[in-house]
């Protein structure tokens, strides 16, 4: 694709823009610092509700959105004396690319360049209610209306600053590269005007924003903020931070889920190991504390501990899905038309982030300040803080960028673990999972089942009914703060907030009459968590597989099936879109197939083409590590996130949730077995390798649709992994009903349940500091 192209299908289509006001804050400050009022949330699309349909009244993002509302004001635009633009992100960068989205939204308003403006990440602050939870594809959703307004309020006030030196009316000034000009020739670096243009008091004033017609930052391309710090290896992570005294810790893990420590036959042996300093049992094992990472997998390995059962013992997986499949709700009375009806599994899968699990803490006996990358800041910090028996105020949590997260890092795990053994042991500790920890330990996306039927007569679809079961997903980190984390935690309450976070993130974008979803969890011995797009890739896997089969059994093509029963004008232009670049119906050779699926969440479109090959000498070759199996060769994203801020951002998250969904709908799994995982590393948990990435790669960010952005960090995940199903069930003539593809095959050699586990080459930790 050419940059011309790229430009073409990105730019925005010019819509009518009202100049609304909105209301701000100068606060009282030593230099200029603004902050955004509390903004009305978007109005309900009542007029393009064909049948009731939830989503299209309130969705999560929604409800994420206006609950943060409230705090807004409390993020503040800080300009500094030399002349650069502070902004404490109150969300956690974990890759996706939003402080280079926030850092856009800051220059466009204030008429700066993007080098000048300077994105931290917050320290976990209790006072910002709802506002400091990364999830949902609702960062730039929510935040961008606040942080323009703290921007252009910033702006206005630089510029009457200005003014009133120079005697001037504000109308003779302009502002460009962070330079006010005058008549006269006259001009002041924003920096220079800083103190002049700050607060005595704190006050409130009107603002308006920058029409869409007068963009040059917002919706085109920019390179990450963070791009040359990451490729040079400056960028700082948990594990890189220098903090004094904070040295090597690992824990020494249970071989089944959950199991608890009953004896350590040897502490004192491996106390007097070279470089190990302490060794404590903690709730989760045995922690050790040494000189060097290395030393501490040594020391790890040496333990012997006698181990109490786990959570999931003697579980396996036909032992859950015999679980699942009782626990299903009824589908309701049988239909009186025809109908296609269809059960899939899928298996338990990992978040796989490239970062292992890690936290630095120093607890002292007054206070307890803690390191981690956190996605949900201030459940952790109110959690720690109960679990030292400290005041919230003697906590200290900051918020590191994060290594990948994919849903992992809304939980805390490691941060627990680290406050406790620095407690126990009266010294700081900079803490590391290992790699089998997260696959064997750590939190997994649960097993689950969707039972699907669509009613039909002719050619109309009466009815569509999916009653999708799945092993307890644990969304204690409720909506980021304590009251919902608790509520979400409650025997009853649990199943209460899930099928409603259900619910709100769940859309249908066909006309396919009376529809109903319904989520039923059952076992809560297993550690689980969201997983990037959380309950969306299995349930539109299974929805846009069953549509598949109807077009078959109609004689209809897949394609014109679904076109002609979508409910809007948006998901129609992305569906003819990847449809007319993937150039949809080619002939194909026999074994191989195109598959195309659509997915709608948080006032977004995406939609999936790609080409798989399922051929015999394709999926028999040899494979170094150790897999073999069919290989997507093409795909095509289209998405219409309303307004990209970041086009080239939504195409590296794209290119993401497709390598991503390739991984669900074909290698990604883990395999339980006496209540274990058997996979213990990347080794063997096959997440989307060079061989099976596709080396045709179009992504398309369609025209701005809407006047401000929607979801996007997850939107491609779902039809991804549904198109990918989909190609597989036409190369092959059948219908895939077990995911990921492959689980079915063991195709490596399971390490020992015995912890830890064995050194293999590519550990490599022994001079690791």
């Amino acid at each position: 694709m050419t940059d011309a192209d790229r430009t073409s299908r990105q730019g925005a289509v010019a819509r009518p823009f009202a100049r609304r006001r909105f209301l701000g804050y100068v606060l009282a400050a030593p230099t200029l610092t603004t902050a955004a009022q509390l903004v009305p949330a978007s109005g309900a699309r009542a007029a393009e509700i064909l049948s009731p349909e939830i989503t299209e009244l309130v969705d999560l993002n929604d409800v994420m959105t206006a609950a943060a509302l409230p705090t807004s004001g409390l993020i503040t635009v800080l300009v500094n004396t030399d002349g650069t633009v502070s902004f404490a992100l109150p969300r956690t960068e974990v890759g996706q690319g939003i402080t280079t989205s926030t850092a856009m939204l800051i220059a466009e308003e204030l008429g700066i360049p993007l080098k000048r403006v300077h994105i931290t990440l917050a320290d976990a602050r209790p006072e910002l209610l709802f506002n400091q939870l990364t999830g949902g594809s609702n960062t730039t959703f929510s935040t961008y209306t606040p942080i323009r307004v703290a921007a252009a309020l910033a702006r206005t006030r630089l510029l009457r600053a200005a003014a009133a030196a120079w005697d001037t009316p504000v109308a003779e000034l302009a502002m460009e590269a962070g330079v006010v000009t005058g008549p006269g020739g006259r001009s002041a670096d924003i920096g220079a005007l800083s103190r002049r243009a700050a607060g005595a008091r704190t006050e409130q004033v009107s603002v308006s924003l920058k029409p869409r017609d007068m963009f040059t930052v917002i919706g085109r391309p920019h390179g990450r903020v963070d791009a040359r710090a990451a490729v040079t290896g400056r960028k700082k992570f948990t594990l890189d931070l220098d903090v004094p005294d904070a040295m090597p810790t690992m824990v020494c893990r249970p071989p089944t889920i959950n199991g608890k420590v009953q004896s350590v036959s040897n502490l004192a042996e491996v106390r007097a190991m070279p470089g190990v300093t302490d060794v404590v049992v903690i709730t989760t094992g045995v922690a050790v504390r040494a000189a060097t990472f290395g030393r501490c997998i040594d020391a790890v390995r040496a333990l012997r501990v006698s181990w109490k059962p786990g959570t999931a013992e003697g579980k396996s997986d036909a032992s859950v899905l015999r679980e699942l499949r009782a626990a299903e709700l009824p589908m309701g009375l049988p239909p009186l038309t025809p109908s296609v009806e269809e059960r899939f599994t899928f298996h338990f899968r990992s978040n796989s982030a490239l970062e292992p699990n890690c936290a630095i803490a120093d607890v002292r006996a007054d206070r307890a300040e803690v390191w981690s990358s956190l996605k949900a800041p201030i459940v952790a910090k109110e959690a720690i803080a109960a679990r030292l028996g400290l005041p919230l105020a003697a906590v200290t949590v900051h918020v590191t960028e994060g290594g990948g997260s994919f849903g992992r890092k809304l939980f805390f795990d490691a941060a627990l673990e680290a406050v406790e053994v620095s407690q126990r042991i009266r010294k700081p500790v900079k803490l590391m999972w290992h790699r089998a920890d997260d696959a064997r330990q750590g939190r997994t996306h649960p097993m689950a089942t969707s039972r699907v039927r669509i009613d039909y007569l002719g050619d109309t679809v009466l009815g569509y009914r999916q009653r999708h079961t799945s092993v307890s997903t644990d969304l204690g980190h409720g909506l980021g703060e304590i009251f919902t984390a608790l509520a979400a935690r409650l025997p009853v309450g649990d199943i209460g907030f899930s099928e409603t976070f259900f619910q709100l993130s769940q859309s249908m974008p066909y006309d396919f009459g009376a529809n109903s979803r319904l989520l039923s969890e059952t076992d809560k011995g297993f550690n689980t968590g969201s997983m990037r797009n959380v309950y969306s890739p299995d349930v539109t896997c299974a929805r846009e597989l069953l549509v598949d089969r109807l077009a078959a059994i109609r004689g209809k093509d897949p394609y014109r099936f679904r076109r002609g029963f979508l409910r809007d004008d948006r998901s129609r232009a992305v569906l003819d879109t990847v449809a007319e670049a993937g150039n949809w119906g080619r002939s194909m050779p026999v074994g191989t197939a195109q598959g195309i699926a659509l997915h709608t969440e948080y006032h977004s479109v995406s939609a999936v083409l790609v080409e798989i090959d399922c051929r015999p000498e394709t999926v028999g070759r040899p494979v170094r590590d150790g897999v073999a199996g069919p290989r997507v060769t093409k795909a095509v994203i289209a998405v219409d996130v309303g307004l990209a801020v970041n086009p080239l951002g939504v195409e590296a998250q794209m290119t993401g949730c497709l390598m991503d969904g390739i991984a669900l709908a074909l290698t990604s799994s883990l395999h339980l077995r006496d209540g274990h995982f058997l996979e213990a590393s990347w080794d063997n948990y096959f997440y989307t390798r060079q061989w099976n990435t596709p080396p045709e790669l179009e992504v398309i960010v369609m025209p701005a649709t809407t006047g401000r952005p929607g979801g996007a960090g997850e939107l491609g995940v779902a039809a991804s992994m549904a198109a990918v199903a989909c190609a597989y069930g036409r190369a092959t003539g059948s219908l895939p009903t077990v995911f990921p593809i492959n689980h079915g095959t063991l195709s490596f050699d399971p390490k020992p349940t015995v912890p830890p586990v064995p050194a293999s080459p590519t550990d490599g930790l022994d001079h690791v500091r």
